[in-house]
């Protein structure tokens, strides 16, 4: 056994390997014993034990039953996903569970590009800019630059989703890394505006005060058709479960679609944008 002595302080990383060693060997398991337990090696439960592997949430859930902790406050599967996304706003790693399984998922974006329409290239350099301020850590901006990958993950669904975005004019002129990326950027909202589960309008500056929302907002329509929305300060975040208290945000959120660009006139828009970058 290649036993390592990690600081449980170092990282959030090596806390959860020191947690697992300290649990197994609580119960005299030997690393292959827990192997036998479990559909993982040794091998593999030795390199997260010293953190030479990161967890992931597979295996974390292999490990709640083998320690009684499924459903608990302490799960391996909890410490996990605070691992996993330690950097976002509360509430927001619970939307994107929800969102990954929608039926229907409508967007309203304010400043920046909503992360399921980020290319690689604007996601990474949009991170870099909160890495080097110090907002997060480099760790923590490849976790987010993952996340958006895997939030893209819903389109591959069977069926897909249906996904309705209205963009304020602002996500599509403030520029963000290089011309290369922004023109890329634009090309990609193009090619989402074709899909055929989707719709991509832009509310443009001149809506003025006829624009019913402010800040972002983002409504899920579940298969069961329950409703939920997440909405966001620049602080905190808030998931909102009650129906009743959704449907005003819909009918806002309609209000907003009527009163934006259509999605022809929204598409010339940002066509007309990308060809002007030079």
């Amino acid at each position: 056994m290649n036993r390592n002595e990690l600081n449980p302080d170092a990282s959030p990383q090596a806390a959860y390997g020191a947690r697992l060693r300290r649990l197994r060997e609580a119960r005299g398991w030997t690393q292959e014993h827990l192997a036998e337990r479990t559909e993982y090696s040794s091998v593999h439960i030795s390199a997260v034990e010293n953190g030479r592997k990161p967890p992931t949430l597979r295996f974390s859930r292999s490990l709640d039953p083998v320690f009684g902790l499924e459903g608990t406050a302490d799960s391996f599967e909890r410490e996990y996903r605070e691992i996993k996304h330690g950097s976002l706003l509360e509430g927001f790693p619970e939307y994107v569970e929800y969102e990954g399984r929608a039926a229907e998922i409508r967007l309203y974006e304010v400043g920046v590009m909503p992360g399921i329409l980020q290319t690689p290239e604007y996601a990474s350099a949009l991170t870099s800019r909160t890495v080097e301020r110090g907002a997060i850590t480099p760790e923590q901006g490849d976790e987010r630059i993952a996340l958006v990958t895997e939030r893209q993950g819903a389109f591959k669904r069977t069926p897909p989703p249906l996904v309705f975005v209205v963009l304020d004019e602002s996500c599509l002129r403030r520029p963000v890394g290089s011309q290369a990326i922004m023109r890329s950027q634009l090309e990609r909202l193009v090619e989402f505006a074709a899909l055929p589960n989707t719709v991509l309008q832009v509310a443009p500056f001149d809506m003025g005060d006829r624009r019913p929302l402010s800040l972002p907002l983002y409504i899920l329509t579940l298969p069961d058709r329950q409703l939920m929305s997440y909405a966001e300060s620049a602080q905190r975040g808030h998931l909102e479960r009650e129906g009743r208290s959704v449907v005003p945000l819909l009918t806002a959120y309609h209000q907003l679609q009527a009163e934006a660009m259509s999605q022809a006139a929204s598409v010339a828009m940002i066509e007309q944008l990308r060809k002007g970058i030079s």
